[in-house]
This record gives structure tokens, sequence and C-alpha cells, in this order.
């Protein structure tokens, strides 16, 4: 379903829908899972993708589909095949474009029965239970998604010799592994996380009580707003400054882009104050915020030179080319060249620009900020479920109008 944010040039109030951290919450379901789910969570995320998961994980039926969540394909493909489970994983026509294979050759090797139904190296995939550990050291690319190794991370203390997993190269998502590293030893299972080695004892996990804090990611789209915005006031709730969750770096980005961060009580308000001609940004630990910083960088004629983007590739789309594609509407070349890309703004503000948002909730939401602007339209407003369900409510209460 289409919809139109009217432009707003002034903002004020609290955003009451802010979701909880789907990024913990995911992973906290796995967890309590392997904990017989004995767990007392609260405040986990109201995103489609965690009620996926929450369904899911406890789900009786063979065949399970995860849409098109790549974190519940990723992290349930690790849990059925430890848990000895024969499932049958399968998603959305994009879902089965995502590259699975590494994990799955990994929980292979580990002593998993797992089979493509369909393309070798993608979903969907049949497992087939666990046949005994043959090895108890694998190696893993540093530099691919962190999902990959977070699921082997929970899993192995399942394992009857416990895993250890040897990263080769650079390692990206950094704050992902160290996330997942933290709540395991909420569930009562230490690993040991060294350079590049990250060793995970035999152990079991024990039932916990956890509260989940706001999502980063989502608190994301409120600095853009206050940074395009000629007057603004947010206030955030049930924020953590001393965060499990890399993406609480926006508020180091944003004070580059024009964003003033005061925290006090567990609530942060962020108002203007000015920003620099110029950004360089490594997004290596932190590829969520990229469709956040570059709509401003083009809003405000910032230009940005940027790498550790290379896993945007094999998100919900290409989201590289989403961004160069929908930037370019508003003047905007982003420019690549080897591992880096290049914002080149030259703003050219419109009465009205239409959006596509190629199924991905992160472009309708890290767009939308553009409407303090001029009137921005997309063509499915539905993509936020993914994330922020209420997003577009969230809009209204700080002053948009929607029709």
């Amino acid at each position: 379903m289409s919809l139109t944010l009217l432009k707003q040039t002034s903002l004020s109030g609290t955003p009451a829908l802010l979701p909880s951290s789907k990024s913990i919450s995911n992973r906290a379901l796995i967890l309590n899972a392997l904990a017989d789910n004995q767990s007392h969570l609260h405040n986990l995320s109201s995103a489609r993708d965690t009620s996926l998961m929450r369904a899911l994980v406890g789900s009786d039926d063979k065949l399970i589909n995860v849409m098109d969540a790549g974190t519940t394909m990723r992290f349930l493909t690790a849990y059925f095949a430890i848990t000895g489970k024969n499932k049958i994983l399968t998603g959305t026509d994009r879902m089965k474009e995502r590259p699975i294979e590494l994990l799955v050759d990994a929980l292979r090797g580990i002593g998993a029965s797992i089979e493509y139904l369909e393309t070798a190296g993608f979903p969907p995939v049949e497992i087939n239970g666990f046949l005994h550990q043959k090895k108890s050291v694998i190696q893993m690319p540093g530099d691919v998604s962190s999902q990959y190794i977070s699921a082997l991370m929970m899993i192995a203390p399942q394992l009857q010799d416990g895993l250890t997993i040897e990263l080769t190269g650079n390692v990206g998502s950094l704050p992902y592994i160290k996330m997942t590293a933290s709540l395991m030893e909420y569930f009562g299972l230490k690993c040991d996380f060294t350079g590049n080695k990250i060793i995970v004892p035999k152990g079991t996990y024990h039932p916990t009580e956890l509260t989940i804090e706001a999502d980063w990611s989502a608190a994301s789209y409120w600095f853009a707003f206050v940074a395009m915005a000629e007057n603004a006031n947010i206030v955030l709730h049930n924020i953590s400054i001393e965060s499990l969750q890399g993406d609480s770096v926006i508020i180091e980005v944003m004070k580059k882009l024009g964003v003033q961060s005061v925290y006090k009580k567990n609530q942060l308000t962020l108002s203007k104050q000015p920003h620099e001609s110029d950004i360089e940004w490594d997004f290596r630990n932190c590829p969520d915020l990229a469709q956040t910083v570059l709509p401003v960088c083009a809003a405000k004629d910032i230009k940005g030179t940027f790498t550790g983007l290379e896993s945007l590739r094999i998100k919900e789309t290409d989201r590289i080319a989403a961004l160069q594609n929908e930037l370019k509407k508003i003047g905007t070349e982003i420019l690549e060249e080897g591992s880096t890309w290049t914002l080149q703004p030259n703003f050219n503000k419109l009465e009205n620009v239409n959006f596509k948002t190629y199924h991905d909730h992160r472009m309708a939401m890290g767009l939308a900020p553009l409407a303090t602007l001029m009137n921005v339209s997309f063509d499915d407003s539905s993509v936020v479920n993914k994330s922020y369900p209420g997003f577009w409510d969230d809009c209204k209460y700080v002053g948009f109008k929607i029709i």
C-alpha cells in the first residue's frame, strides 16, 4: 500500500512506539530455547522478524517458512541442526537468493546433515539431524555476515567438545559478535573471544530474566529527522547508552551531521547543532546505519567517503544499488571505486518525490526524513513491519500528516 508523508519542517515529541532491539530479541529467543524455554524475557521486539522467530523456534511443523527474515533463517538452521530436528527451511524468492553456504559448510563440518533442495549454496535447505561431532575447530571468514558466526556460537555449548571458531581476515560487524557473547553469558555460558579466535566450551545454558532495550537501528531514523528538519526536539525513551548494540554509534556519526544528544534518566533528547561539510565513515561494524546516514548527507549537501558497505549487497535488496537509484532522484551520486564509496551531493529540493522501497524496511525509514524538506511518497508502506511496525504512527506523533 502506497503512502505519502506531507512536508513538515518542525518536529517535536516522543516516538512512543520505538521498538525494542530486534537483534537482542532474536538471540535471546534462541538462547532461551536452548535453556528449555524457562527464562523470563521482557519487552521483546514487536518487529515481524521477532514474532516470526518466536513462532518458528518452537514449531512442530516440518516446513519452516522464514519469509524474508535472514537472521531467522541463519539462526534456526543452526538451532534445528544441533537439536536433531528434521526440518525444511524456506522463504521468499529474495531469501532463496541470499547465500547460506558458509554456514551450511560449517555445520556439515561439525556433524550436521543438511541438503540443498533447489540451488546449491542457497535456501531452501533440509536438515536431517546431527550425527556426531566431527571436529571442534573450524575457520570462518570474518568479513561475512556476523549472523553465521553468532549462529555457531550459540549452539556450540551443546557440542560434546565445544567449539573453537577461528576468524580469518578482517572481522566485520564485530559489535554483533560481542553482543552474542554477552547474551550467552547472561544465560550462563562464558566464551573466550580473544583476537580472532572464539573459544566456546561445552556447557549448559541456564534460565535467566532479561529486559530488552530499545532498538538503536530504529532510533537512528529519529536522528535523521532531527538532522534534516528546520527545528526539532525529539525525546527517545528506554534508551541504553551502555548498549550491547553496535548501532549506538549513531550518536557519534550524527554529531558530525548536526544532531546534539543529551542523555538523562534512560531517555535521550535530540536537538539541532551545526554540521560538518564532509564526513568519512567505516560502516563495517554498523552496516544497517548506511541507509540512515547517506540520505542525511544528500539532503544537507555533506560530501561523504564511506567504506565497509560490502555486506549491503546481500541484504533484503542490493542496498547499495537501491540507494544509488533513489538518491539520484534528489541530485546525489554515489560512486564506487574498489571498496570505497563517495557520495557527491547536489541537493535538488523538489516539491514531491516518489521513492521505491525494494521490499526493504530500511529503504522506507531511511528516506522518510526527507519529508522535512518535501512531500515524500513510498510505493509500499507495509515494509516497516519487518522491524518497526509503529513507524508511521510515530511520524504522526512528532508532527507529520500522512495521506
